[in-house]
């Protein structure tokens, strides 16, 4: 056969006579990204993502029908191929609606198999599901009971009528295992002779040290505390969250084989000079312990304490001395948690003043409600001016009443004081819950920011100085825990990476399609599920649980697991890593979001006993049409409709199930962005190894 000599990326490469650029390129080992072609097909040319650049030709030139020809200059991959082929997913990206994970799994911080490890508890295999949960996150003890919940906002099944208790499935696979009597414990690598110091032993800190020692390396945990959990255990409440779970989730870390040194406060009892000397790699999860200010005259008035501090104090004794009447001033949770708190130390009358109204409070709503069911009284629309000690011993609180203005920059409307509204309040504490900080004598010789928390790289956890990784509350400011752990998490696989001489790039991070927040989610999401009431969680009556500290919560049954568990659609998409879509989308950091205007909507048509049709995620490559076609001689699918709103579609507006026998396995094993799925097949969920899931490479 003729054979024509071309250059190709440099080389000189000869080639049969008709050999497509595409087919001529993969013989020689250069990747060419394409979504229409199948090499049992006739070349359809639609996707564009495998153009090239041929010297001489104006325009970019589809490398799958493209015959190489003599003396052709190509190149595959310059920035104007890149920048073209980015444009041509993202405009496929504008129209394609779906969700490459569940939109509980990307809601949380962590990015837990969150229907994997569901879908588990539903066919009663706790330990698998603790194992899932501990891929990404190694504290679900801890996290069941204290988590803000952020998975649950994302869930869809709140558009049938209630999200799914995922927090509450999280404790009882963590609850389970270690009432067995075998705990879990992952594998760990060999040892590689490199040393960590992880100065905090909060969630972020024992997290790191979690992973790391996972990796190999040995890792010592510095804690100024006499006792591991930082803000878990000094700034939550036991009723809230026994001690006992943090003792064996930090039991864990232990049997890992972590050290732990307690009452060691970085900055005074140990310096970062010091740690850079004697270690290869330094973690700081140092946390925002600094109690914020109420910047009011008087409020370092004997009586006046602040809400962390009081919380440390009572976690250490829960026997502590308080007045009768507490005033505690703050709208977040440890304002809550301080208010609960006094109850229980035998407080008869708790007041929670806040400057706005309850709407804006940023505490959870939930522990709003537990507090004025137990008898916080609840003051909205109030703020301390000065305090000072009366002639009567009592805390004499002077008050301001407020109004709501224009918002400010949080979003939440400006408190203003009303004018002539002061007016005295006589209690015997005040708890000043204002906020937390990061302390910085903590910090030295690392960059700060505005707000004195540590300036560091969100995902590589990475500080101005070398070898010092930095994650969690002392990095964004107070935050909540799984926050913290993502870090810890993230942290970890950065410093492996350092210590191993390679480049720090921290955690990959996959491109995630998304069908948006729940407000923005087609309804039609939601059909097909029967309502079905969430499993309330048993708690202690009001009136028993504020005479005692035992927890609150008392914990699911298994049987309510069961059910609770079998309420998950099993959001997301089964072929998410096997998307070429999903694969060149990240591989060109596109965005769904570049292009707008009128796309397809959501139909779903699981008719067929082994298939599921998404037509809302299909790009119209034709393969299905084209497969049925030419390979299998029948007609099942076929396009309808013409420009914007061709679809393609069972042949002659058939369901599914009514081509049932035609051939459909092949078309769903072709299908390049998981249109067509095996209702056999789970939804996207992680690797089973140390890392987010990440789809194909793309060669």
């Amino acid at each position: 056969m003729k054979k024509v000599t071309f250059t190709l990326d440099g080389k000189n490469i000869e080639v049969d006579e008709g050999t497509k650029i595409l087919d001529a390129a993969k013989a020689a080992g250069i990747f060419i990204p394409t979504l229409c072609h199948n090499k049992d097909l006739v070349p359809f040319g639609s996707c564009f993502v495998c153009v090239v650049e041929v010297e001489g030709r104006e325009n970019l030139l589809p490398s799958c029908s493209t015959a190489a020809m003599n003396g052709m200059v190509i190149k595959t991959d310059s920035d104007r191929v890149r920048k073209a082929r980015k444009t041509c997913v993202e405009l496929l990206l504008s129209d394609h609606e779906g969700d490459c994970l569940g939109p509980c799994m990307s809601e949380c911080p962590a990015g837990i198999d969150i229907p994997g490890f569901i879908k588990y508890l539903a066919q009663g295999d706790d330990r698998a599901a603790l194992e899932l949960i501990k891929l990404n996150m190694p504290l679900p003890g801890i996290l069941g009971r204290v988590c803000t919940r952020p998975c649950e906002d994302g869930c869809r099944r709140q558009l049938v009528e209630k999200q799914i208790a995922i927090c509450h499935l999280k404790r009882f696979a963590a609850d389970q295992v270690s009432a067995s009597g075998d705990e879990y414990l992952p594998k760990k690598a060999e040892p590689t002779g490199k040393n960590v110091a992880v100065v905090g032993a909060g969630p972020a800190g024992l997290t790191a040290a979690y992973y790391l020692q996972q990796l190999g390396h040995q890792c010592t945990v510095l804690e100024m505390h006499e006792k591991a959990g930082g803000m878990t255990r000094y700034g939550i409440p036991s009723y809230r969250l026994p001690r006992d779970v943090i003792e064996r989730e930090v039991e864990v870390v232990e049997k890992l084989g972590a050290k732990f040194k307690y009452n060691t406060k970085m900055g005074t009892d140990i310096t970062l000079d010091q740690l850079r000397s004697d270690y290869d790699a330094v973690f700081l999860g140092l946390g925002a312990q600094l109690a914020s200010s109420m910047r009011v005259d008087g409020e370092d008035t004997e009586g006046v304490l602040s809400g962390i501090g009081f919380l440390g104090a009572v976690s250490r004794d829960e026997s502590l001395k308080i007045g009768d009447n507490v005033m505690v001033v703050g709208g977040g949770n440890t304002a809550v948690d301080a208010a609960r708190t006094a109850l229980r130390l035998g407080s008869s009358k708790v007041s929670i003043l806040y400057r706005r109204t309850r709407k804006e409070m940023p505490a959870w709503e939930i522990e709003i409600d537990a507090a004025e069911e137990e008898g916080v009284a609840l003051e909205i629309l109030a703020a301390p001016t000065k305090v000072e000690r009366g002639a009567d011993g009592k805390v004499h609180v002077t008050c301001i009443a407020m109004e709501l203005g224009e918002p400010d920059d949080s979003g939440r409307r400006r408190p203003v004081p009303k004018e002539g509204s002061e007016h005295v309040r006589v209690v015997d504490n005040v708890i000043a819950a204002i906020g937390q900080n990061v302390d910085p004598s903590e910090c030295k010789g690392l960059d700060l920011t505005r707000w004195n928390s540590i300036d560091a790289d969100i995902h590589k956890c990475t500080t101005n100085v070398e070898g010092v990784f930095s994650g969690g509350d002392c990095v964004t400011g107070a935050d909540i825990a799984v926050t913290a752990v993502a870090a810890g998490r993230r942290g970890a696989i950065s410093i492996d990476q350092y210590v191993m001489g390679k480049a720090v790039t921290g955690d990959p991070v996959p491109y995630n399609h998304t069908m948006g927040k729940i407000d923005k989610v087609d309804k039609k999401v939601a059909e097909g599920f029967d309502e079905v009431a969430r499993i309330h969680m048993p708690e202690l009556p009001p009136a028993e649980r504020i005479k005692t500290f035992e927890e609150v919560e008392t914990g699911f049954d298994p049987e309510a697991v069961r059910a609770e568990a079998k309420r998950c659609m099993e959001c997301g998409c089964r072929d998410a890593h096997e998307c070429r879509l999903r694969s060149y989308a990240t591989a060109f950091d596109a965005d769904q979001f570049q292009y707008t205007g009128v796309k397809r909507s959501y139909e779903r048509d699981a008719t067929h006993p082994d298939i599921v049709y998404e037509s809302h995620k299909c790009i119209q490559c034709g393969t299905c049409v084209r497969i049925t076609e030419a390979l299998l001689g029948t007609s099942a699918m076929g396009f309808v409709g013409r420009g914007i709103t061709a679809r393609v579609m069972p042949a002659m507006g058939r369901d599914l199930v009514e081509v049932n026998g035609e051939g459909l396995e092949k078309i769903v094993e072709n299908c390049p962005v998981g249109a067509l799925t095996l209702k056999s097949a789970s939804v996207a969920t992680l690797s089973p190894e140390f890392k987010r899931p990440v789809p194909p490479p793309l060669d």
